[in-house]
């Protein structure tokens, strides 16, 4: 099989630059280009000099539709109403989409699952190796411990992530409550402030810090009397979720029409 051209869409931010490095470093692997919103500062430079790569011959660019009618897969780390676009474009040019971006709503939701059915679509709050098996783990130990085991969810991101609590947060909550039985979104306590009252039995609650440059900290808590099992992963750098996303988007590639997660990707 030839190499899998690859393309990155908001090639300049942080993980855009991660990507394009790794993508450039992969053996079997292309890179195919990237873009930028119109009018940013890195439309027109060379994406190798973005990824510390020096020049590549490759011009970053504003036109998605560009990037993906010469790419078999494209991964997207951008913002919802982006996401949406990009989306729709892999599902008319049958492109293999790699999705890591969080804090879709219902609507968003609903147009990726559309373009599901044209392309295979890889779609993960954390593209993480080491995530995807913590999220088996603590589904597995919510199912083993019952609600006399209280569920706290810690995260902490650099200070300028925009959501909380974090996309991976909410999956990890998804997953223990999973393992449960029970919808998330009639258990999880997201804000505690004041006199709050005793905690309910069987919630599945949230805390988000943020500061400094940490990539991701998350720890699932199952807090019993007389002991507590803590279920932890710590990202020291973006590079983790950049190789995450490259295997999903090689994995996809070929693959038919259809929402996939990591758990596919991985075989959990």
């Amino acid at each position: 099989m030839d190499n899998a051209k690859i393309g990155v869409v908001g090639c300049a931010g942080r993980m855009g630059r991660m990507l394009l490095k790794v993508i450039a470093d992969q053996p079997g692997c292309t890179l195919a280009g990237g873009t930028e919103a119109s009018g940013g500062a890195a439309v027109g430079r060379d994406v190798g000099e973005l990824a510390g790569l020096g020049t590549v011959g490759i011009a970053v660019v504003d036109d998605p539709l560009e990037l993906f009618a010469k790419c078999d897969a494209v991964i997207d780390f951008t913002i919802p109403a982006a996401s949406v676009v990009h989306a729709e474009l892999a599902a008319q040019g049958q492109v293999a989409y790699v999705l890591g971006t969080t804090g879709l709503d219902a609507d968003d939701q609903e147009a990726i699952a559309r373009a599901a059915l044209h392309t295979p679509v890889v779609q993960a709050p954390n593209m993480s190796l080491g995530v995807n098996v913590l999220l088996a783990l603590v589904e597995r130990t919510a199912a083993i411990l019952d609600a006399d085991y209280d569920i706290e969810i810690v995260e902490m991101h650099h200070r300028h992530k925009v959501d909380a609590p974090s996309g991976t947060a909410l999956a990890l909550g998804r997953a223990a409550a999973a393992g449960r039985g029970v919808d998330l979104d009639a258990v999880a306590q997201k804000v505690r402030d004041g006199v709050t009252g005793a905690r309910r039995r069987g919630d599945i609650g949230f805390a988000a810090l943020r500061g400094g440059d940490v990539a991701g900290d998350h720890t699932v808590v199952f807090a019993g009397e007389g002991e507590r099992v803590e279920l932890t992963h710590k990202a020291s750098n973006r590079e983790v979720f950049a190789r995450g996303a490259l295997k999903a988007a090689l994995w996809a590639r070929g693959k038919p029409a259809g929402l996939y997660s990591m758990k596919d990707v991985l075989g959990l």
